[in-house]
């Protein structure tokens, strides 16, 4: 008998162990970053074919068996440990609300002059949570640009097949310009820090398969799953949507998209009580996060000058400027 999907995928998957990875030791800001105390998702930018019989968009490639989903539930609920302390921070004014939303925000921005795929933007800002949930960063206005910089250029390298030199994201209103050497320093500590584990599980390694359970196997319309994508991209950007698992978004989701209420299998891999919050929350809060969604990826975002072209523009800094105790505390950010 032929191996399963599920079986073939898991063959291909290996460990990720920080001493797999080839560090120069002659590179003493390589050698802070290994030493910090602070210190998988399929590519789905989903493509459609056409049923001609049904006028349908189907995605083309097999739905995850249950075993799998189960396996993908328990590996974010590994990932999902440290977001009841961030979240709480963020309401009780111990981490910066605006200084985040500023970031998603540039993020979003960015993302749409480019046309990125959608789980580029959602690993983006999955990146900067999970970073934020376990590392102070120095009480410094560029830091959070410097990080939303680096976890764009991150998701990008993971998920887009064109991806834009680094000087050329720093656009989209930026206050400040890096050198690119920063920015690779800044991506270092960021993959560190998340222990090289960048293939977050989203909303959309669910998403999929629970608009099919919604629909009782039935084929999902493209406009269900462009719908779906809109929601689930601007559900990031809410702080009221951190304390759910990406499963729950995902099934909140589906079960608002296709308007059904018969959704009980869904309950065999989430919480209930849990999503049908969630989808009460998303009936709140969806008809203006859509517009103001489509808002965004309808403006045409300002392009990147080059610094040397004018005076007005600011000069990119440097890795030493970035790194003197002018401007950085060293403690904190592992660089010497």
């Amino acid at each position: 008998m032929a191996p399963s999907l599920d079986y073939l995928a898991s063959s291909l998957l290996c460990a990720e162990e920080n001493d797999s990875i080839y560090y120069d030791d002659d590179d003493d800001d390589f050698d802070m970053l290994l030493d910090h105390p602070n210190y998988q998702n399929i590519n789905q930018n989903q493509r459609f074919i056409n049923h001609p019989e049904t006028e349908q968009c189907v995605i083309d490639f097999p739905l995850r068996s249950d075993e799998c989903l189960d396996l993908l539930i328990e590996k974010e609920c590994e990932q999902f440990v440290d977001f009841f302390d961030y979240l709480n921070k963020l309401k009780n004014g111990n981490l910066d609300l605006v200084a985040r939303q500023d970031a998603v925000n540039w993020i979003t921005k960015v993302h749409a002059h480019f046309n990125f795929g959608p789980l580029s933007a959602y690993l983006s800002v999955n990146y900067l949570d999970r970073f934020l949930a376990v590392y102070e960063l120095p009480d410094k206005a560029w830091m959070m640009q410097l990080l939303a910089v680096a976890c764009l250029s991150l998701a990008a390298k993971m998920e887009e097949t064109d991806v834009p030199l680094i000087l050329d994201l720093q656009m989209g209103g930026s206050r400040f310009v890096f050198e690119a050497k920063t920015i690779q320093k800044m991506e270092m500590l960021v993959l560190t820090t998340l222990k090289w584990r960048m293939q977050a599980v989203t909303p959309f390694s669910f998403i999929d398969n629970f608009l099919e359970k919604v629909k009782d196997g039935q084929p999902t319309s493209k406009s269900k799953i462009l719908r779906s994508t809109q929601l689930i991209l601007c559900l990031m950007k809410g702080m009221e949507f951190l304390k759910f698992r990406p499963s729950e978004i995902a099934a909140a989701v589906a079960i608002y998209v296709v308007g059904s209420t018969q959704f009980s299998s869904l309950f065999l891999h989430v919480n209930k009580e849990r999503v049908l919050e969630c989808v009460e929350l998303l009936k709140e809060l969806s008809g203006g996060c859509t517009m103001s969604l489509m808002s965004e990826m309808a403006s045409n975002a300002p392009t990147f000058t080059n610094a040397t072209s004018s005076s007005d523009t600011p000069r990119p800094w440097t890795t030493s400027e970035v790194c003197s105790t002018s401007h950085l505390d060293k403690k904190n950010i592992g660089y010497k």
